[in-house]
């Protein structure tokens, strides 16, 4: 009976010792939560506090998720070519080559084109001009151009040069279409146009097939540039290159050019063919 007694007496002391210490621990959180509470509210507000962070760092820390204001320099050789001789009375091995690149960002460039040749079944004759211009991002894959644009050219056994205004206006078209297109003024108020079309076709990974399309108009005849007023002339090309690197690769290919009206009548004056099919090989590099 005695050691009943002293059990349940254990018992109950055990109990209430239990819930004392519960009582005492529920007190003391909901104290300690009640202060932080109002150092929350009463604290004044931190920027640490207010704005969101990841890994430690502020929203206003962030890097631009785009990189358009960087400047960048790029450079495409697009045709450097050997075109060997025809075959025909008068005419030579010549060579042809085709270079633009820029300088800038997203948005403003600094572009610079080079064409040249020589070419003796055209006109017998040399033909380089060099175009330096800005470049501004209008709208999704458009830029528009303006700036100078040097041209000279031998004619009857001497060097004529010249300078023009340009406007352009470059981008892609659907279906990737790459294509140019500019407006020159000269200094004498002429006016002359040219537009070009190129096109990449993947064979394989490495083996790609360029077709090419370009013309040239003008509104006035300019005898020692070789150009009549209308339609000049049109070009069709295709070139075959073997990518060893994207950045070089050697092509072969062929090229036909046609003048048209008054522009074929100087040529014929010049010595040479207003209608010709040459066969190219060449480089193309990018860097």
């Amino acid at each position: 009976m005695g050691i009943t007694i002293q059990r349940c007496w254990g018992r109950f002391v055990g109990c209430a010792l239990s819930i004392a210490v519960g009582v005492g621990t529920v007190a003391a959180e909901s104290g300690h939560g009640s202060s932080g509470l109002e150092s929350v509210v009463l604290a004044p507000p931190h920027r640490a506090q207010t704005e969101p962070q990841v890994h430690g760092l502020l929203r206003a820390d962030w890097p631009s998720p785009v990189m358009d204001r960087e400047h960048r320099l790029f450079t495409l050789v697009d045709v450097l070519e050997y075109r060997p001789r025809t075959g025909r009375e008068g005419s030579n091995s010549d060579y042809r080559w085709d270079i633009e690149g820029w300088y800038g960002g997203d948005y403003n460039r600094l572009w610079f084109k080079s064409e040249g040749q020589r070419d003796t079944a055209f006109k017998a004759d040399y033909d380089v001009d060099f175009q330096l211009l800005y470049g501004r991002f209008v709208w999704k894959h458009y830029d528009i151009q303006v700036g100078g644009r040097m041209e000279t050219q031998s004619f009857r056994g001497g060097n004529v040069a010249r300078g023009m205004g340009v406007i352009g206006l470059q981008g892609i078209v659907p279906y990737n279409y790459e294509f140019e297109s500019a407006l020159f003024i000269d200094q004498r108020g002429a006016v002359s146009a040219r537009l070009s079309y190129t096109k990449d076709f993947l064979l394989t990974q490495r083996l790609i097939l360029q077709g090419r399309f370009e013309t040239n108009l003008a509104i006035q005849k300019v005898e020692e540039f070789t150009t009549g007023s209308g339609l000049n002339n049109l070009e069709f090309g295709a070139r075959l290159r073997y990518e060893i690197r994207r950045e070089f690769a050697p092509y072969i290919g062929v090229s036909f050019d046609r003048s048209f009206g008054e522009t074929a009548t100087l040529v014929r004056r010049q010595g040479g063919d207003p209608s010709q099919v040459r066969f190219v090989v060449g480089l193309r590099i990018w860097f």
